[in-house]
């Protein structure tokens, strides 16, 4: 049986240690959304009041020029493009991942009806993210074509001949299942298909190697494992195959080759900066770069193998204690076990009191998410239940962090915590 002390020890032996130091984390609080929102890394405070008193209040409209913001999305993008295995050049950090997802999808959409004019399918996942779901139905219905939504193990059969484009996330929000982004890219492109791949729990959680993978497009957001705070900008990455084949849908000034020309017609930049749509979020942009100096700093100690080899110790770790120590409760594993198949999070079920139990461990300063079922997908399915769900982010958690979070669950579940009113009131966001 794993002890306290042993996990101590892991702690004390950890290389990655010091990271924690770059964050502002509460005291007294286990973070376990980091899979939803990042926490604030220390250097963020200082930076933006720097970007908005001198930068801003002093410099003003001389800061495009004199303070770099006009190429900071080109600057932060390539920051990025380090992590998913991307080159310099090839990524941008603009707009959300919605509003990008559109981009792309669309972008792909044209190439396909240029080549494939008979592909008139988009394939993906009945459990991807809602808002990718949503934008290709939206384009699915504008341009006269079919969604098709299959399970995790169907996507396979459903690559036939008349498939446009398959649009998967990585890993997968509600499971924290990882695709194998090499064969499935490879499979969508032995069917003629174009490869989209949605990396909102990916990038700076696992390994992510696009231009290895041979992907098509990619998009992803900063406010997660990225650490950019709240609503922070997103990213877009297309194979240099693809950049210059099309427009964006959206084809605003920045995204012109000559901006400041202001001619009436567009004419699109080269490249990624094609992407960008309008003015950017320069105050938002400057928060994410410093969730990306964290990332510089992890480089000296391994880089992403080692934060990839945390992450899976981690969660090796709290897989292993809620077996041993919630056993009898009905708890239950989403998550693979497999590593290759796992992302940086762990998924419990729970037929009832899964929001209550979560709100419980909340209220003692362990921080994780709930998402319900949906009996659309079947009972049994995985799916239709309900979803306690942990982020385990290597930057800052460690391994006595999950020893004492699940101490706590043991607790809630034990006496039966969870059952009291304040719990079981339902908040808007979950």
């Amino acid at each position: 049986m794993t002890t306290l002390q042993h996990c101590q020890t892991l702690d004390a032996n950890d290389p990655l240690r010091t990271l924690r130091e770059h964050f502002q984390l509460p005291p007294d609080t286990i973070y376990l959304d980091g899979n939803s929102l990042g926490v604030i890394p220390a250097a963020a405070p200082a930076r933006i009041a720097d970007v908005v008193t001198r930068e801003w209040g002093t410099d003003l409209i001389q800061s495009w020029n004199k303070n770099g913001w006009f190429s900071l999305p080109q600057r932060v993008g390539d920051r990025i493009a380090r992590l998913i295995g991307a080159g310099a050049g090839e990524v941008v950090a603009t707009d959300t991942t919605s509003i990008n997802l559109y981009k792309v999808l669309s972008a792909a959409l044209n190439i396909a009806a240029e080549d494939r004019p008979a592909a008139r399918r988009i394939v993906s996942e009945r459990s991807n993210f809602p808002t990718d779901l949503y934008i290709a139905e939206a384009l699915c219905k504008e341009r006269g074509l079919e969604l098709v939504l299959v399970e995790p193990e169907g996507i396979a059969a459903a690559l036939t001949d008349d498939v446009a484009v398959l649009m998967l996330t990585h890993v997968n929000y509600r499971t924290g299942a990882m695709h194998d982004m090499p064969a499935v890219t490879a499979a969508a492109h032995a069917a003629g298909a174009l490869m989209v791949w949605d990396l909102a729990h990916s990038a700076g959680a696992v390994p992510v190697d696009l231009n290895g993978a041979n992907a098509d497009f990619a998009v992803g957001c900063g406010y997660k494992y990225l650490n950019g705070g709240p609503g922070a900008p997103a990213f877009v990455w297309v194979n240099p195959r693809h950049t210059d084949r099309c427009w964006q849908p959206l084809a605003g000034w920045w995204g012109h080759a000559a901006p400041f020309a202001f001619t009436p017609d567009y004419q699109p930049a080269p490249g990624i900066t094609r992407y960008q749509c309008g003015t950017q979020p320069i105050i938002s942009l400057s928060a994410l770069e410093c969730g990306l100096d964290v990332f510089t700093a992890a480089e000296t100690l391994g880089g992403m193998a080692a934060l990839r080899a945390k992450s899976l110790a981690l969660t090796d770790l709290f897989i292993q204690l809620v077996q041993e120590r919630c056993a009898g409760h009905g708890l239950g594993l989403a998550t693979p076990l497999a590593h290759s198949q796992r992302g940086s999070q762990v998924c419990l079920t729970k037929d009832e009191g899964a929001y209550a139990i979560v709100q419980a461990l909340i209220a003692r300063g362990v921080v994780g998410d709930f998402r319900a079922g949906d009996s659309s997908t079947g009972s049994g399915r995985t799916g239709s239940t309900d979803i306690l769900r942990f982020g385990f982010t290597p930057l800052y958690i460690g391994f006595e962090d999950v020893w004492n979070a699940v101490e706590h669950l043991k607790q809630v579940l034990e006496t039966g915590e969870w059952q009291r009113p304040e719990f079981n009131q339902k908040h808007a966001v979950t």
